[in-house]
C-alpha cells in the first residue's frame, strides 16, 4: 500500500519520483544544456519525457533497471509548448501520475491553458511541478491563473533562473511567489507528499 510519493528535484525540470521502490524520472536534461546545472546520470525504474528539447528529453541520462510492479497509474494531456498551436515549439505533454490516492502532475514545458477538458483532469491534484521562468512557457501571470482554476495543493515550481543556474531570459522566482500564499523554502531537493501533507508551494533546493 502506498502511503507517501517522494519527489526529488535535479534542477531545472527533470524529477525523480517515487512510491514504494519504483522510480520514475522526468524530463532528464543533456549535458550542458541548462547552464549552471551537473550532468545528469540517474537510475530509476522508467523515464518519461515530456518533449523531445535537449533540456527534456535525455533519456541516455538514465539508467533503467528493473523493479518491483510500478505502482502509478499513468495519465498523459499532449497541449501546445506554445501559444500558436505548436507550430513554434512543437507539442507538450503532462504527466499525471497517481498512486495511494494522490494525484501529483509534471507540466513539462507548458505553453497556453489547458481546454476545458484538460483543466477538468487537472483540477484537485495533490501536487503540480509547474514552469514558472516564463518565455519558453506560460508567463508567470498565465501560471498563476492557471493555478487558481485547478486548485492543487503543493505547488512545486521550476524552469526557472536565479544567480547561478537557469536560462538568463527565464524570470527568477520573485514574481511568482510574491502571488502565493503559503510559501516555504526547504533545505533539500527533496519532498514527501502525503495524504495529510499541508497546502503550500514549496521551494526545493538544488543539491548541485
Amino acid at each position: 500500500m502506498v502511503d507517501e510519493i517522494n519527489i526529488t528535484w535535479h534542477g531545472h525540470s527533470c524529477f525523480t519520483v517515487e512510491a514504494g521502490k519504483y522510480c520514475i524520472v522526468l524530463d532528464p536534461f543533456a549535458d550542458g544544456a541548462v547552464p549552471g546545472y551537473a550532468d545528469i546520470r540517474l537510475t530509476a525504474n522508467e523515464v518519461i519525457c515530456s518533449h523531445e528539447h535537449r533540456d527534456h528529453g535525455f533519456r541516455e541520462g538514465v539508467t533503467l533497471t528493473e523493479g518491483p510492479d510500478n505502482p502509478f497509474t499513468v495519465e498523459s494531456i499532449k497541449l501546445p509548448h506554445d501559444d500558436a498551436g505548436g507550430s513554434l515549439r512543437g507539442m507538450n505533454e503532462i504527466t499525471i501520475l497517481s498512486a495511494g490516492g494522490m494525484r501529483v502532475a509534471h507540466f513539462g514545458d507548458i505553453g497556453c491553458m489547458p481546454e476545458p477538458e484538460a483543466l477538468r483532469k487537472l483540477t484537485g491534484l495533490d501536487l503540480a511541478m509547474i514552469p514558472v521562468g516564463g518565455y519558453y512557457t506560460m508567463e508567470p501571470e498565465g501560471v498563476l491563473s492557471l493555478l487558481e482554476q485547478i486548485k492543487p495543493k503543493v505547488v512545486i515550481p521550476m524552469h526557472y533562473r536565479t544567480e547561478a543556474f537557469g536560462y538568463e531570459v527565464l524570470h527568477t522566482l520573485d514574481d511568482f511567489l510574491s502571488e502565493r500564499d503559503v510559501v516555504i523554502e526547504y533545505d533539500s531537493n527533496r519532498f514527501t507528499l502525503t495524504p495529510d501533507t499541508p497546502a503550500q508551494t514549496a521551494v526545493l533546493r538544488y543539491m548541485g
